[in-house]
């Protein structure tokens, strides 16, 4: 039952912290849902020129020498690939995000949400994808698998069940444990994207598209060696996201003065004057 429990609680937390978090930003800034939604389509909006990118250039590759290449070849170049290809789209599309979409979003705490939305919707999509997992397997669990496959997918799918409901319980909110890690990373790429706008300097976004691409690549190419362990460097990248974070923060931008009222004035009643001989007399002179 326990097992039950921690796959589901795996699923809910990579989709509730995003959640909580725009919770919490939303009501500390006081700057409501709209940039973290802008945020969160511009992470969609980047996955649909990136993956179907990835999936070409694999194609290309796979009619090409490159599978004669040594594996330890092929893990370092589809590191650097991967990295890099992560760290172009996301970050010239947030580039964008910040150009054309969010033009109102020159302040740290604007960044910080944008990259919470960007982030947010990354784990929420990733999460769905888990819960969806999570309730196939949990139906396949009790059921009669021999009735539903045969052959060879029988035995895969009698191995990939049994793997699944019997992994380490503290591994199974593996998950979840990177997307606490990963939403700092997101947040910091914002931020540093967005001093392309602030201090009008534009080294600053291929800075983040150099630190995006690192962090996946080390992902990529440690994922073997390291195992479960990779989500210690995942953390160490986030506690430095962190500190990039707030060494990046600026003095929130003065809110714009309001025009001065002015108390309307009363025009001056002109009274009109008798023409009698009297008065033409007294303003002869004046």
């Amino acid at each position: 039952m326990l097992e039950v429990i921690f796959h589901f609680l795996n699923g809910f937390l990579m989709i509730g912290m995003p959640v909580g978090l725009a919770i919490f930003l939303t009501r500390r800034f006081k700057l409501g849902w709209r940039l973290w939604w802008i945020g969160a389509a511009t992470f969609v909006l980047s996955q649909v020129g990136h993956i179907p990118f990835n999936a070409l250039v694999g194609l290309i590759l796979n009619r090409t020498g490159y599978v004669l290449w040594t594996p330890g070849q092929q893990l370092l170049f589809t590191s650097i690939f991967a990295g890099l290809s992560a760290g172009l789209f996301e970050e010239l599309f947030r580039y964008g995000m910040f150009r054309w979409w969010a033009r109102d979003a020159r302040s740290w705490r604007k960044g910080v949400l944008a990259g919470a939305g960007h982030g947010g919707a990354e784990a929420i999509v990733l999460g769905a994808i888990v819960v969806y997992g999570f309730i196939q397997l949990l139906i396949l669990r009790s059921a009669d698998l021999s009735k539903l496959y045969s052959g060879a997918t029988l035995a895969t799918a009698i191995q990939q069940v049994k793997a699944y409901w019997s992994a380490p319980l503290p591994a199974t909110l593996l998950g979840a444990l990177e997307r606490f890690f990963t939403i700092p990373i997101q947040i910091s790429l914002a931020v540093i994207v967005l001093q392309t706008f602030t201090r009008k300097q534009g080294f600053w976004v291929w800075l983040a598209v150099l630190y995006h691409a690192l962090i996946d690549a080390a992902s990529v190419y440690l994922a073997k060696p390291l195992g479960n362990n990779i989500e210690l460097m995942v953390g160490g990248f986030a506690v430095a996201s962190v500190i990039i974070i707030f060494a990046l923060r600026q003095p929130e931008p003065p809110a714009e003065a309001a025009a001065p009222t002015l108390a309307p004035t009363t025009a001056p009643v002109i009274r009109p004057v008798d023409a009698t001989k009297e008065n033409l007399d007294n303003t002869r002179f004046n």
